[in-house]
């Protein structure tokens, strides 16, 4: 009899047995159909949560493109600069979880929308409401603030303009919001800056529909600046360190991992010029038995990162170009030494309260 189903290779991917039971994990292959293939003339912008990080590094490492538009002042150490968002994402944006925060950052640098003009005040500094992070001490004032944001706004627009590919890891759907203004922060005011207050900062769980609107409207905003930008979208597998939804954490990050998961594969459906890569899957599926994470159960291991890296470069990447160009474009700096590993995350620094 002949159906669907026995039209399929019984070697092929299609079927568990062959494709995943009857394998060593770690010489399952084939996990991901690139749509299209990375050029050694590609550059590539990268922004998201903290695993994002993990992508910038690997192209730096395996020397591709990377843009890096909003580069370090000279003289800062590379250690001092990470510390004040350098060289962490494209742009000194800090990580961005939630697609709302990118929707909002684009709007803002594509003067789609007037930027807020919050500022949180600690004695005499003023923090960005929506980059606490990138500097440790604060801003000497409201003005040198937003001028350091302006430079950002800059860098944003360019990177979307020479950019060919964004690279955009999806790390939470739980945000906080101003009442008032809608603004959305990467973080819940008091946590890292800022007073928290009941009247003004609302808590939001977005949801699939929500999700999916601020992805689309993002890559047609870009799209119309940048015509020949491509998105390959990816989904943290780092769960959340606390959640403010009442749920247990566990569940509440599965409800988040799902949903962000289910928005990817639709954007990928939906649109030509998106891609999905699995590094959630490659890290989180049953099959691998946890060995990918750091005794806490939460933060991904090196030889984690290296093993998501392999199924990436190992498919995507073009062959290996040992005499490759050091000449770098104008627009878009090749970064080619090894950076630092480590990650910036401003989430995991919520772990702080559940211990006190």
């Amino acid at each position: 009899m002949s159906h669907p189903y026995s039209r399929l290779p019984r070697d092929g991917i299609a079927f568990w047995q062959p494709a995943v039971g009857a394998r060593n994990p770690l010489e399952i292959k084939n996990l991901w159909q690139a749509k299209w293939k990375w050029s050694q003339d590609d550059r590539a912008m990268t922004a998201g949560s903290c695993f994002a990080q993990h992508i910038g590094n690997a192209l730096r490492k395996h020397n591709l493109f990377w843009l890096d538009a909003e580069p370090a002042p000279k003289g800062l150490s590379e250690t001092v600069a990470r510390q004040y968002g350098y060289g962490v994402f494209s742009f000194r944006t800090g990580n961005i979880y939630t697609a709302a925060l990118l929707r909002q950052w684009i709007e803002w640098a594509l003067n789609a929308n007037a930027q807020s003009d919050e500022c949180w005040l600690a004695g005499d500094r003023a923090f960005d409401p929506f980059r606490p992070a990138i500097e440790p001490n604060g801003f000497a004032n409201l003005e040198e603030m937003r001028a350091a944001r302006d430079v950002t706004l800059a860098a944003i627009r360019t990177a979307i303009e020479t950019a060919t590919i964004f690279v955009f890891t999806l790390g939470l759907t739980e945000a906080w919001v101003n009442r008032k203004t809608g603004v959305v922060y990467p973080m819940c005011p008091g946590t890292l800056a800022g007073t928290f207050e009941d009247d003004r900062h609302l808590f939001r769980n977005y949801r699939y529909a929500s999700i999916h609107e601020d992805m689309s409207a993002v890559i047609s905003a870009t799209q119309r600046v940048n015509p020949n930008l491509r998105f390959l979208l990816t989904v943290s597998p780092v769960p959340l360190t606390a959640t403010a939804s009442g749920y247990h954490v566990l569940v509440a990050t599965t409800y988040s991992k799902s949903v962000l998961r289910a928005v990817a594969g639709d954007l990928c459906s939906d649109f030509d010029c998106v891609d999905y890569f699995p590094s959630y899957e490659i890290i989180t599926a049953p099959v691998f038995r946890g060995v990918f994470y750091q005794p806490n159960a939460r933060e991904v291991s090196t030889k984690g990162v290296e093993f998501v890296m392999s199924h990436l470069f190992g498919h995507e990447t073009p062959e290996a170009a040992p005499a490759r160009k050091k000449a770098q474009p104008p627009a878009s700096p090749l970064v080619q030494s090894d950076q630092i590993d480590d990650v910036q995350c401003e989430e995991a620094l919520l772990d702080a309260f559940g211990s006190q």
